[in-house]
Formats: structure tokens, sequence, C-alpha cells
């Protein structure tokens, strides 16, 4: 049985580890994060602090976004915009990664605490019951202090996310 995270499309392209697996693991992506990429990708602005890795992180943007641009992920992605929380097919990274993207939608229900694409991952982590995996600590300590009932792993415990016991409802 596969571990199941959400997440956002850029820590998938940040951090090359989730995508090389020893175990199998699927990622619930919302549609917005998608569309988030090719801001990064047009942005002037810097992802990551260093300018050589922020060139590396960049490429690897693209590439992600071409990857979902093919044929066939496409069509998956389309079919799952047809109607809310719907779910596309899995596209396939390697033997053990998948990726599944949602089309969440956003009620504004926690509006106040996080921007409109951290309360769809909000969202969907608690409609699928499956934590949340992200490098943003302040997004994090936002979640515990407005007591949101969900679980969350910074990606530097990835590992023991993978590997550690699978956690049910929060």
């Amino acid at each position: 049985m596969s571990r199941q995270f959400v997440t956002e499309a850029v820590m998938v392209a940040i951090y090359g580890q989730l995508l090389t697996t020893p175990a199998p693991v699927e990622y619930i992506v919302p549609y917005t994060s998608l569309l988030e990429l090719y801001e990064f990708q047009d942005s002037t602005e810097p992802l990551m602090d260093n300018p050589a890795d922020d060139q590396h992180v960049k490429r690897k943007v693209s590439e992600l976004i071409s990857y979902f641009e093919e044929p066939l992920n496409q069509k998956k992605i389309r079919r799952a915009l047809q109607m809310p929380w719907a779910k596309s097919l899995p596209i396939l990274f390697d033997a053990n990664t998948t990726l599944i993207v949602i089309n969440a939608v956003d009620t504004a229900h926690y509006g106040e605490y996080f921007d409109p694409i951290e309360t769809e991952l909000v969202l969907t982590a608690q409609r699928e019951e499956l934590p949340i995996l992200t490098d943003q600590l302040d997004w994090i300590h936002r979640i515990i202090e407005a007591s949101v009932p969900v679980h969350v792993y910074d990606i530097d415990d990835f590992d023991f996310a993978v590997d550690g016991p699978m956690l049910n409802n929060p």
C-alpha cells in the first residue's frame, strides 16, 4: 500500500527526493498548485536563496510543467476539472511514485488564517484524511495556532513520514 500525502506541486519540483522514494508514495495535489508552477516559472523572484539552486529548481519546475502538459497527463488532469473535488487518475513518475490532481474548492472556511492554496491543501487533507507535506514552517505554526485538525509533516521529516506509522484521522 502506498503512503499518501497532500502537497503542493512545487514541493515535487524543489525536493527531488520526493520522486525517488524506496517505498510507494502518492501525492494528492490541488489543481491550483499546478497553475502556480507557471507563476514560478515566469517569475523573476527567486525560489531559492542560492542562485545556482534557484536556476536548478526553475529548470525542474519547467520539466514538471512539460510532464503535466504531455497529452495523456493533460487528459487525466482535464477530467478531474469537470466536477468539484474530482480526482485525476494517477500520473506516474516511476514505479513507486504517483501524483493525483484534485479539483479542490476553496470554501473560504479558513480564509482568515491561510491563503487560497493553503486553504485548498488543508481542506483536501481533511476531506481525504491525509497528512500535509510542506517546507513552510510558518504555515505549520499557523495550522497549529488555528487548531486545524490535520496532520502536517515538515519536508525534513519526509523519510520518517514514509517509514513511520500510518496516521488516520487527526
